[in-house]
């Protein structure tokens, strides 16, 4: 059932979780899709004895270092099927992500992606659940992720991840997704496990998040002038639409405070568990 699904790993020096990530992709109930893992230039030892023994049905792509945009774009232009889904090396899927993330796009041919809430694995725990899919939402705040089942247009239409983002590379895509006519849709399940350990990106995002947010906004500054015709798409009423793109615009709680909280929090939920 999942013949017509690449899986895309974008691996450096990972080694110490890539046969986790691997696995959870191979064990997708249904069956197995397609993965490809590109080493973007890895050069610890472990981690290169790791890709050597990967299963053979695994397909290993290997290239100098050229940053994770690079990695998944030679992923994305190596698949051979009509779906495609990108995670890091570090991550992991749930075993039914794929039969949740599924149907809505076999139910609907508009739909360019799908994509579920997140579950913190490695030093935290506890879900991110992300809102139902809106446009005029995701002009301020990223609330999609990386590991989204995504139509082969799509990433054709949009070229992909742009190197030019350091940050909420993400968060672009989906954009450009926007821009060129796709939309989304959340279902209401964890489709993604996101590994919190000491070199996660996650907190570096959060540092370049104004920076990257005006970087979208000059690249996309023709999308984000049809911010009423979205409205009209939004569950927000007019009062809570200003708010919403004030606060997150802005996003006034300083990054080392908001990371903090977000420990604490999810640190927490790892421990109740």
């Amino acid at each position: 059932m999942n013949d017509d699904v690449t899986v895309v790993l974008a691996n450096h020096d990972y080694g110490a979780f890539l046969h986790e990530a691997v696995d959870s992709a191979l064990a997708q109930s249904g069956g197995a899709p397609h993965v490809v893992v590109v080493d973007d230039g890895s050069t610890d030892a472990a981690t290169l004895a790791v890709l050597d023994a990967l299963p053979g049905a695994v397909r290993v792509l290997r290239q100098a270092n050229a940053g994770p945009s690079a990695a998944r774009n030679a992923g994305l232009a190596a698949a051979q099927t009509p779906f495609v889904l990108v995670m890091d090396a570090d991550d992991r899927l749930p075993p039914d992500a794929l039969a949740h993330l599924r149907p809505p796009l076999d139910a609907d041919r508009r739909l360019g992606f799908t994509y579920g809430h997140r579950r913190f694995i490695g030093a935290w725990g506890g879900v991110i659940r992300f809102p139902p899919y809106d446009p005029l939402r995701l002009l301020d705040r990223h609330l999609i992720g990386l590991a989204a089942l995504t139509r082969a247009e799509v990433i054709r239409d949009t070229g992909g991840f742009d190197p030019a983002f350091v940050h909420f590379e993400d968060w672009e895509l989906w954009i450009n997704a926007l821009a060129h006519g796709w939309r989304g849709h959340r279902v209401d399940a964890v489709t993604y496990e996101y590994r919190r350990h000491g070199t996660s990106k996650l907190g570096d995002d959060r540092r370049g998040y104004r920076a990257a947010r005006r970087q979208l906004r000059a690249k996309h500054a023709a999308l984000y002038e049809r911010r009423r015709e979205l409205a009209r798409e939004s569950t927000l009423t007019a009062p809570g639409r200003a708010v919403y793109r004030w606060f997150w615009g802005a996003r006034p709680v300083p990054a080392r405070v908001e990371s903090a909280l977000y420990a604490v929090l999810f640190s927490s939920a790892r421990k109740l568990r």
